[in-house]
C-alpha cells in the first residue's frame, strides 16, 4: 500500500504549486522580448549547474549528430537549453495572456491547407506535435480553429493540476486521458472530422511501442498512431510553433511521411520519428533535446544479461 502523504510535504507541495501559478501569472503580462532576454540569462545557468539537463542533452546531440565537433555540440546544447527555459518562461503567456495577444504574436502560419484540405474531404486530422519550440502556442492556435482533443497526464505536482488544465482547454480544447477512455474519446473526435493531437517523441510503457530508429539508432517508439489511422482514414501531419526570439512565432505544419500511413506497426513508427526529424530539420536548436528519447534499449526487450552496456545515459 502507498504511504499517504505526510501533512509537511503537502504543505510544502501547496506553496510550490502557488509560487509557481504566481510566477506564471506574473510573467503573463511581460513582453516576448523580455522573456528571451530572461531566457537567455536562465539557460546558460541550466547547462552550467544542472547536469542532468547538460548531459542528456549532449548524450543526445552527439547521438543523432555524430559529425559535429565537440565545441558545436556545446554551442548547440547551449542554445537547446536557451529554447527550453523560454519554453518554461512563456508558458504563463500562453496559459494565462490575454489572446489578442498570443494572436499578434503569430507572424505566419505555414501549411494551414492541409488541415482545411483534410476537413473538407471529411477526414479527421491527426497532429503530431513534438516537443518543439513552444507547444503551448501550437495548442492555443489548434484549440482557437479547430475542434481540438488531446490526451493528458496531470502534472507531477498535483496542486497544478487544475491551472495546468484551464490553461490549455481556456481557448475550448478538449483534454482526454491517457488510458483506453482517452483513446475511445480520440477515435470519436477523429470519426466527427476533428483534428487530436498527440506527442510523438515520448516514450511509451512497455507493450504499447515498438523499436523504429531516430536519427539511425533504434528508439521505443508508441504505436497508437497505426491503430487511429486503420480505424478512421484520418490525415497526419506535423505541427509545430517555432520560436522567432522576442517577435513571436511562426506555426509550421508539415505533410506526414508517408510510412506513418502503414498498417504495420514498425513501418509506421519509422514514419512517426521521421515526422519528428523534418520538424527538429527546423531548427534544431528549439528541440527538447534533454527529454531521454534513448532510454530503453532493444536489448533490454530481447533479454540481454547486461542491457546497460547499450545505454548512453
Amino acid at each position: 500500500m502507498a504511504k499517504a502523504p505526510s501533512r509537511t510535504s503537502t504543505l510544502v507541495s501547496t506553496l510550490q504549486a502557488r509560487a509557481i501559478e504566481r510566477l506564471w501569472r506574473t510573467l503573463a503580462g511581460r513582453r516576448l522580448t523580455t522573456l528571451w532576454r530572461l531566457a537567455r540569462l536562465v539557460g546558460p545557468l541550466v547547462h552550467r549547474f544542472s547536469r542532468r539537463e547538460r548531459d542528456v542533452t549532449e548524450a543526445n546531440l552527439a547521438q543523432v549528430y555524430p559529425e559535429s565537433s565537440p565545441a558545436e555540440l556545446r554551442r548547440l546544447a547551449r542554445e537547446s537549453l536557451v529554447h527550453s527555459s523560454a519554453t518554461m518562461l512563456e508558458i504563463g503567456f500562453a496559459w494565462m495572456g490575454r489572446p489578442e495577444r498570443i494572436e499578434t504574436s503569430l507572424l505566419a502560419i505555414h501549411g494551414r491547407e492541409l488541415l482545411d484540405e483534410a476537413r473538407a474531404e471529411g477526414r479527421g486530422v491527426i497532429v503530431l506535435a513534438p516537443h518543439f519550440g513552444n507547444w503551448e502556442v501550437l495548442n492555443f492556435w489548434l484549440s482557437s480553429h479547430f475542434p481540438f482533443t488531446a490526451m493528458y497526464e496531470p502534472p507531477k505536482l498535483g496542486e497544478l493540476d487544475a491551472v495546468t488544465r484551464a490553461g490549455r482547454e481556456r481557448m475550448g480544447a478538449s483534454l482526454v486521458p491517457t488510458n483506453p477512455r482517452g483513446v475511445a474519446a480520440l477515435l470519436k473526435a477523429l470519426k466527427r472530422s476533428e483534428a487530436i493531437g498527440i506527442l510523438p517523441d515520448q516514450e511509451p510503457s512497455w507493450g504499447s511501442g515498438v523499436f523504429a530508429p531516430f536519427f539511425d539508432r533504434l528508439a521505443y517508439t508508441a504505436t497508437l498512431l497505426p491503430k487511429l489511422v486503420a480505424r478512421t482514414e484520418a490525415r497526419v501531419v506535423t505541427g509545430v510553433a517555432r520560436r522567432i526570439p522576442g517577435r513571436g512565432f511562426e506555426i509550421h505544419f508539415l505533410a506526414a511521411d508517408e510510412r506513418v500511413y502503414s498498417p504495420d506497426e514498425v513501418e509506421s513508427a519509422t514514419g512517426v520519428n521521421a515526422c519528428v526529424e523534418a520538424a527538429i530539420a527546423l531548427d534544431p536548436s528549439q528541440y527538447q533535446w534533454e527529454y531521454k528519447r534513448y532510454r530503453k534499449v532493444i536489448q533490454e526487450q530481447e533479454g540481454h544479461h547486461e542491457p546497460r552496456r547499450f545505454r548512453i545515459y
